[in-house]
């Protein structure tokens, strides 16, 4: 427990036996007993307040680090979504320039079905880096938090 809370606590005892004597109320003698049982209480009773301030601490900080990392991995995984994106702009820009330039239906039908192939390709390779990247990321982000977790887990 914090210092400020036992001397607040030690005033509010002195005030109350101010205030009963004051008003012709002996003041009563605790037993060295039930004062052993007091000291043992408050004295374990700040002993769990500092595990439980540890604790409150290291989950913190891995909160922390988590969302460091979690912001850092988003930003990424934008940055590569805004590149495929601009190189499926460029590709399509690139179709249509070629599309107007043919000659004939059939060599319209030709380069269609050319860069619709094209495409299947470049969006499945690009899915699959973006699916990657989100793995990296999830995994990433969810470390601190799993290392704080074995960290104040027992173990068996």
């Amino acid at each position: 427990m914090s210092d400020s809370f036992i001397k607040a606590y030690q005033d509010q005892v002195e005030a109350a036996k101010k205030a009963f004597s004051a008003n012709g109320i002996p003041p009563v003698e605790v037993p060295p007993a039930v004062r052993e049982i007091a000291e043992k209480g408050l004295a374990a009773a700040r002993e769990n307040y500092e595990k439980l301030k540890a604790s409150a601490e290291q989950v913190n900080a891995a909160l922390e680090e988590t969302y460091t990392t979690a912001s850092k991995g988003v930003a990424e995984y934008n940055a590569k979504v805004l590149e495929a994106m601009q190189a499926n702009v460029n590709s399509t820009f690139d179709y249509f320039n070629s599309l107007l330039q043919t000659k004939s239906m059939a060599e319209a039908v030709e380069l269609s079905t050319g860069h619709a192939r094209k495409q299947f390709d470049t969006v499945s390779g690009q899915a699959k880096d973006l699916s990657a990247l989100a793995q990296k990321v999830a995994s990433e982000s969810s470390e601190p938090l799993k290392k704080s977790v074995e960290k104040s887990t027992p173990t068996a």
